[in-house]
């Protein structure tokens, strides 16, 4: 989660008197202009670093995965190829992890979309380790690696640029804008900081908007640097609902909550998953192993339960009719056992890309099987149930799934089946552990 807010830093120097619960006192325009600057420059170089990693790895996964084997003679994606390049992958990544300067960083599986910042020295490892993963199949995406980064770059550079700067200004600002780059919206990045405040006390603290205005000004910079420069889109192939019924509503309802149950079926399994692959104890044991395993379950489940998930959701969606149930089935199955298995054994990543597509093979599944059910309203609700389970992020799943839906008509249907998935979820175990292999709640 996102640490305290940037705009409340200002008071760190000289910080008013505590005032009643019900006062929120006011931020001088002046201390917010201050931190505008500092929250531009953040924003672009976060979106940079996230633009440079992500076409490494598309360059290197082209290379991999058509120059190598088109020049050996072996098929792109044959079951063979899978399982060479996913244990090759391990390997590669397990040396990092082994040798490498601060060992690329925490253990995947205790952190989450922010935290505090790590060493300047762990910053090389930790990217060139998320680049082979993203390269090389890893059901992972780069969010978490990128935060990170960002974190320990903007802290390490804005306290030696800035002293008197509390350092929780750089971390919030850097956790802002990566937000902002990789969703190539600012709107995400203001729903996390917003969840994370929440959890703050409140008395004497500035108001929510005093207190947003720089990781909003962070997040906007990263989110048009990266518009500017790649002109990514969430956008999928299907057909948009323009007036939904009741029976739109009970389909949300119903499909939420049941990929909600689906992916909590994910959060009980993966710690003890996490402490088996943790008593192989060697990273050349657990990251060679855990990349054989990924290989097998590509041989299974195909090329689409590979990588990250953005793009094969896209191929998933252009033609949601041409997917049988049982294959929509193993493919929600392979790739939610594949999410498990490379969070799990140490490969470094994200976990919210991957969930996207789990959760959207599992709602196109319902459709399949009640073909009468809106495939906009079957994909984006199977994406909140599983992201709500996976994340305990509510804002981020409601905004994840409404954006793949693209339609406006859907938010009514989107928030009101959030409730009964909410239900469910709260209070049980997430897909993140503390630093004890216990899951957090």
């Amino acid at each position: 989660m996102v640490p305290d807010s940037p705009s409340a830093a200002p008071g760190d120097a000289a910080a008013p008197a505590a005032s009643p619960a019900h006062a929120r006192p006011a931020t001088p325009a002046r201390v917010l202009l201050r931190l505008l600057l500092p929250a531009i420059v953040v924003g672009v170089l976060a979106s940079l670093l996230f633009l440079t990693v992500s076409g490494l790895a598309e360059s290197l996964r082209d290379v991999l995965w058509e120059t190598v084997p088109d020049a050996l003679g072996i098929g792109r994606y044959s079951s063979l190829w899978m399982i060479t390049m996913l244990t090759a992958t391990g390997i590669a990544v397990g040396l990092i992890v082994w040798k490498g300067y601060g060992h690329a960083g925490a253990d995947p599986a205790t952190t989450g979309l922010g935290g505090p910042p790590a060493p300047p020295g762990t910053v090389p490892g930790l990217l060139a380790a998320t680049m082979l993963a993203l390269a090389g199949g890893v059901s992972l995406g780069p969010e978490n690696p990128i935060i990170a980064a960002n974190i320990a770059l903007a802290y390490w550079l804005g306290r030696r640029a800035a002293p008197a700067v509390p350092g929780a200004l750089w971390v919030a600002l850097a956790s802002a804008a990566t937000i902002g780059a990789l969703f190539g919206t600012p709107v995400a990045a203001a729903l996390v900081i917003s969840e994370a405040l929440t959890q703050q006390p409140g008395p004497g603290r500035a108001s929510l908007w005093d207190r947003l205005f720089a990781p909003l000004a962070a997040a906007g910079a990263g989110a048009m640097t990266t518009t500017l420069v790649a002109h990514p889109t969430f956008a999928m192939d299907l057909p948009v609902l323009t007036h939904p019924g009741w029976g739109d509503l009970l389909a949300s309802l119903v499909i939420a909550t049941l990929a909600a149950l689906f992916g909590l079926v994910g959060c009980y399994a993966f710690p003890p998953l996490h402490a088996a692959f943790r008593r192989l104890r060697h990273p050349m044991v657990m990251l060679p192993l855990g990349g054989l395993l990924l290989g097998l379950l590509g041989a299974l489940g195909g090329r689409l339960t590979l990588f990250k998930g953005l793009d094969e959701v896209r191929e998933l969606t252009s033609d949601v009719d041409a997917w049988s149930a049982g294959e929509l089935a193993k493919l929600t199955v392979v790739k939610l056992a594949a999410l498990l298995i490379a969070a799990a054994c140490g490969f470094r990543g994200g976990r919210i890309f991957p969930a996207v597509f789990v959760g959207s093979a599992f709602g196109l599944l319902a459709h399949a099987l009640v073909p009468e059910v809106h495939p906009a309203v079957a994909l984006a609700s199977g994406v909140l149930g599983v992201l709500l389970a996976t994340t305990r992020q509510g804002w981020v799943s409601l905004f994840t799934a409404a954006v793949l839906a693209a339609s406006p008509a859907m938010l009514a249907l989107l928030c009101l089946a959030t409730l009964p998935a909410w239900l469910v979820v709260t209070g049980r175990p997430q897909l993140e552990l503390d630093d004890a292999g216990h899951s957090l709640h």
